[in-house]
């Protein structure tokens, strides 16, 4: 069997359509579909059924799904193994990460960890934030940064700390020259949201609901700078993260953030790993790196 098509079979199980599997490989989607076409053929039954646009496991493909993790992490395992063992000083830690935490927070790590560790090498993976299983949990990415909290009981998530939530309004705005507010003052306001797939999105409609109000959604998004640029745009305003030393966008026409001040009003962040494969030494290393600099 071809190792790429059973990695791609894993990535649609896990809930990536066949084109965002050929834009991650960079491949054609047309080769993605023959190469799972070919793989069913090999096992001698279908494997996958097509719900909407998306590809969900039949039952004999949930089953044959946990022998192929099981197969490739072994093999992966295999092959990093032998990488280490031909110069112990390197080693290469596959890290992903949401699009929010990846201008701050992971270089951030990564710089301080090198310049301790300057051999070791990072291939490093976006991780899609409103994707409900983790990324560790196929077997290709060591450590996740995220702030989802996996449901899946064979991965071990870890918190490293408290983000704080902001209202980002756009600059001009009645309230723009505020500090801080609750989001009860913001009750009539248009919304600008991620999608409802997102647990940032969930807790979002939760502060909501505490505050007395249900949000006008006037838009929804894709992705936190979407967010930020439609905020900034005076389409809305929104619910958004940050923390201190985090970039945020400047100039004039950027959107204003304000702390909120009601209560549970920040989201957790953590690091996530696999329970079932043994984190190589380097990868073993940054996450002992990681989990140290939360003190």
């Amino acid at each position: 069997m071809e190792t790429d098509a059973l990695r791609w079979f894993q990535l649609v199980v896990d809930g990536m359509t066949v084109t965002e599997v050929a834009d991650v490989h960079r491949v054609s989607q047309p080769g993605v579909s023959r190469a799972l076409a070919r793989l069913e053929a090999e096992v001698g039954t279908p494997l996958l059924q097509r719900t909407g646009r998306l590809l969900r496991p039949t039952y004999a493909g949930s089953v044959f799904k946990k022998h192929a993790d099981a197969m490739l992490h072994r093999l992966d395992d295999g092959l990093a193994a032998v990488n280490e063992l031909v110069d112990p000083r390197t080693g290469t830690v596959s890290v992903a990460f949401q699009l929010s935490l990846g201008t701050w927070l992971v270089p951030g790590m990564i710089e301080r960890f090198r310049a301790e560790h300057p051999d070791v090498q990072f291939r490093l993976e976006q991780s899609h934030d409103a994707l409900g299983s983790s990324l560790v949990a196929g077997g290709r990415i060591d450590l996740e940064f995220t702030s989802r909290r996996p449901r899946n009981p064979a991965v071990r998530w870890e918190r490293l700390f408290a983000q704080p939530l902001f209202l980002a309004v756009p600059p001009g705005h009645r309230l723009a020259r505020r500090e801080e507010l609750s989001l009860a003052e913001a009750a009539a306001e248009d919304f600008v949201m991620l999608r409802p797939t997102w647990e940032l999105r969930t807790l979002s409609d939760d502060l909501c609901s505490k505050a007395g109000f249900e949000p006008r959604v006037a838009f929804e998004v894709d992705d936190l700078p979407v967010v930020h640029g439609f905020v900034a745009a005076g389409l809305g305003v929104a619910i958004v993260p940050a923390t201190l030393g985090e970039p945020t966008p400047a100039g004039a026409a950027a959107a204003r953030l304000l702390r909120l001040t009601d209560p549970h009003a920040s989201r957790d962040v953590g690091i996530a790993w696999s329970r079932e494969r043994r984190l190589l030494p380097s990868a073993d290393l940054f996450r002992r790196h990681v989990l140290a600099a939360r003190g």
